[in-house]
């Protein structure tokens, strides 16, 4: 059974997302792993840290790891957890342990980085990195908006997206409000003859009817509303994920222009968990 999971360093972000992590784990009926990496090498250079620092970082990644699967417990008494302290770049660590996971959690935040950086340098390079889903935890995680947002960009990934943001609405007994952000100039938009302005939403909201049918007719139980809205995707699904309990993106490709400018743009300004759905196939 594939698990979810849950990096932690053991600091505020990193503990609330441990503990969206085992409310996921719960919902979905699996396991949770959480897993501390501590790093001790600099990148190329040959650098060996005595015994008894490998024997401190041990020590406090075991602290660590037990304080987390400790508040993890405590959200979810029947979960099962396991734990494990790995030395390693966090990064790295996250995205081998994705190859046998459902989905990899992170903080927005880390210990790490200058204390003006908005997310941390580990999610930004587990994000759309991975054969699984990878779950952003910023915002408001109470979940108690009953939303799940998706960004449908109607390409061929949006399937995949489409079909994640469905199962965890249908698991959490929430709607989905499937947006497709339509980038036109908001001085094209806003001077548009209100005919053309007509036809065109209409047009897009055609398409990406066509695009959510398929999971309206296998998720039955699930309310849909589809949303063409004109504007830039970052600024519009951040704007719609203040009454979500989950934003589902998709990594489109790893194409790192798309990437940069939408996906990174979302997991800094949404308010709630962001979802990053990579390539694997349903």
């Amino acid at each position: 059974m594939e698990w979810i999971v849950a990096g932690t360093d053991g600091s505020p972000c990193a503990t609330t997302a441990v503990e969206w992590a085992a409310r996921e784990a719960a919902r979905r009926r699996r396991a949770l792993h959480i897993v501390h990496a501590a790093e001790h090498r600099g990148s190329g250079i040959p650098f060996h840290p005595a015994v008894r620092s490998l024997e401190s970082l041990t020590e406090t990644g075991e602290r660590i790891l037990v304080e987390a699967a400790v508040r993890a417990a405590k959200e979810c008494p029947e979960l099962r957890i396991t734990t494990e302290v790995i030395f390693e770049a966090p990064a790295y660590a996250l995205r081998a342990r994705a190859e046998h996971a459902y989905e990899v959690v992170v903080g927005h935040r880390g210990l790490g980085g200058f204390r003006g950086l908005l997310l941390g340098s580990t999610s930004l390079r587990v994000a759309g990195h991975t054969p699984c889903p990878v779950v952003v935890v910023r915002g408001e995680t109470d979940e108690s908006r009953g939303e799940v947002l998706v960004g449908v960009d109607l390409s061929e990934e949006s399937p995949i997206v489409l079909e994640h943001a469905f199962e965890a609405a249908a698991i959490r007994g929430a709607w989905v409000r499937a947006v497709h952000a339509w980038p036109v100039p908001s001085t094209v938009y806003e001077d548009a003859d209100p005919v053309t302005v007509r036809r065109a939403t209409a047009a897009v909201h055609e398409l990406l009817g066509q695009e959510v049918a398929p999971w309206r007719e296998r998720f039955p139980e699930v309310k849909v509303i589809e949303q063409p809205l004109p504007g830039h995707p970052v600024e519009r699904l951040a704007e719609s994920s203040r009454r979500a309990d989950l934003l589902v993106v998709g990594s489109a490709g790893h194409d790192n222009r798309y990437f940069g400018s939408v996906v990174h743009g979302v997991i800094h300004h949404a308010d709630c968990p962001v979802t990053v759905v990579g390539h694997r196939s349903p």
